[in-house]
């Protein structure tokens, strides 16, 4: 899988799945959006997302080369288009915040999903506190943290699937079936830089967040809204999803909730481009 690109209209949104994950993770709301009249593209990134099957080799790279991806997408999009905004779930949301940070003054909006800037979900085993022991040193390199039930979902219907293909071929839309130590390294790294430069965030925002995320609890989200200086930002917080909100039981509701707030904020973003 590499790549997905659903074309639409002159307005632009960049969708970023989570760490190690893939496309199908926000193939949903990417066909809504695409329907509701813009031009989607969701990258596989090389080396933080993963899409090859069993017994073939993966290897993460830097969050930084992550980063220079995720910008090289958006200026793409940036130069064919009116305005480009942006949606991420889990990591991929900490990524759209790097570029915000950056180059706020070009995005139109952000639509935040499933932010993860502590993995604090009630699902994690208790040895995770451990792990930052092992990233400064080459264990980090060899072990793997093996996802488990509930695989971030709520909808026990999805849960049997994901469970079936990871079994079969190492990896689902829900993502691989082993995340790696040195990518979690290297998310814990993006993370530390984000934290830091959230109050430079102006973009207006939208945090959807489960209550229950098995993953990274809605401190993630408070943080976020307490933190950046935009001048829209709304946060909702859903009570019958996991953490893959994008494919989980609310999935309707995150892209109705999301095409909503970008149908608000892309046209006058570009209005604002044009009086600017």
């Amino acid at each position: 899988m590499k790549t997905m690109t659903l074309p639409g209209g002159e307005h632009a949104v960049l969708a970023l799945h989570g760490l190690l994950g893939n496309p199908l993770e926000m193939q949903y709301l990417g066909k809504r959006l695409q329907k509701a009249g813009y031009t989607v593209v969701i990258p596989l990134i090389p080396g933080y997302g993963y899409a090859t099957g069993a017994g073939q080799s993966y290897r993460t790279t830097r969050y930084q080369d992550w980063y220079e991806e995720v910008a090289r997408h958006f200026d793409a999009l940036k130069a064919t288009h009116k305005t480009v905004s942006l949606a991420g779930l889990c990591i991929g949301a900490v990524l759209a915040l790097r570029l915000a940070i950056e180059r706020g003054d070009e995005v139109a909006g952000l639509s935040l999903l499933s932010t993860t800037l502590a993995y604090d979900g009630w699902s994690l085993p208790w040895y995770r506190f451990l792990l930052p022991l092992a990233y400064y040193t080459p264990a980090r390199y060899l072990y793997a943290y093996h996802e488990r039930h509930p695989y971030g979902l709520k909808n026990e219907n999805l849960q049997r699937w994901i469970a079936r293909e990871m079994k079969v071929s190492g990896s689902s839309a829900a993502g691989a079936s082993r995340l790696s130590a040195e990518g979690i390294f290297q998310a814990h790294r993006l993370i530390k830089e984000v934290r830091r430069g959230l109050p430079q965030v102006r973009t207006p925002s939208l945090i959807i967040h489960a209550q229950e995320d098995d993953v990274a609890s809605p401190r993630s989200a408070d943080f976020v809204q307490s933190q950046i200086s935009s001048d829209f930002c709304r946060k909702i917080i859903l009570d019958n999803s996991y953490h893959i909100i994008t494919l989980d039981n609310e999935k309707e509701r995150v892209a109705d909730e999301s095409i909503a707030f970008f149908d608000r904020h892309a046209p006058a973003f570009h209005q604002h481009l044009k009086i600017a």
